[in-house]
């Protein structure tokens, strides 16, 4: 199991560069071309609203991303250190489960397709792209979550996990084998 870590300060400007060794160590990996483009998306989504969790909260400690390349699959791990709400995203997609990870975060219920709702600790806001964002009022958080609506769209397997202590936004997908002459 080969593992890239980096670590980046809470600025917009740093997503790009994650986005691009994402899918570096991704292609190398052995994930599909066709699907590389997800995966920059989805690592450009997880880390603008990590970014934007960091620079709400008046956090200064970086911006976790592990790449990891198993034998089967290729994973990616997104990382904060902000203290998260509960909140309910609709629809069940997101894969977290109703245990305790090994951190103590709790995850969610009805995770799965079709499982009704998942539920996470987590204060959720827009995503910081090129602008610092602004702190986000209570009422307007659920725009926050449009970053989580996005991820699932562009990736089958998703885990979400946080607690008062930061999140971690876990993003996998299959490695295909490499054709030897």
């Amino acid at each position: 199991m080969a593992t890239v870590e980096l670590l980046f300060s809470a600025l917009p400007e740093h997503v790009r560069t994650a986005r691009l060794v994402a899918a570096a160590v991704a292609r190398r990996a052995g994930v599909d071309e066709a699907v590389l483009d997800e995966v920059r998306l989805a690592v450009g989504e997880a880390c603008t609203r990590a970014v934007g969790l960091h620079m709400s909260h008046g956090l200064h400690t970086p911006v976790r991303v592990s790449l990891i390349e198993d034998e089967k699959k290729f994973s990616i791990e997104v990382g904060d250190d902000a203290p998260h709400r509960r909140f309910s995203l609709p629809g069940g997609t997101l894969g977290a489960s109703a245990a305790p990870s090994a951190n103590g975060a709790g995850g969610g219920k009805g995770g799965g397709p079709g499982g009704g709702l998942v539920e996470a600790e987590g204060a959720l806001l827009p995503g910081a792209r090129d602008e610092i964002p602004e702190p986000v009022a209570e009422e307007d958080e659920g725009d926050g979550e449009m970053g989580l609506a996005v991820i699932s769209g562009l990736v089958d397997d998703v885990e979400v996990t946080t607690d008062e202590h930061g999140g971690v936004i876990r993003m996998s997908w299959p490695t295909i084998e490499p054709v030897l002459p």
